[in-house]
């Protein structure tokens, strides 16, 4: 049986930290980055635990910047 894994990217250039993408992931794959910030000035979103997305793609609905971008794979079972 074949096994869906999800995959997130994020524009962190554009990304204002504003937290709702961390608070909607259920699986806890985001994070804020805690030291660094980007040009704008804003600690922005990253991928802490990528290995336990699922793929459901709530922390890109729920971006207002539209800076996230979520893919779904399909894993084949040898």
């Amino acid at each position: 049986m074949a096994k869906i894994v999800g995959a997130v990217t994020i524009d962190g250039a554009r990304c204002k930290g504003c937290d709702l993408c961390v608070v909607a992931c259920p699986t806890d794959v985001l994070r804020l980055q805690p030291q660094e910030v980007n040009d704008r000035g804003y600690h922005f979103a990253y991928t802490a635990n990528p290995e336990a997305c699922i793929g459901c793609a709530s922390c890109a609905t729920v971006c207002p910047d539209g800076c996230i971008e979520v893919y779904r794979m399909k894993i084949e079972n040898a």
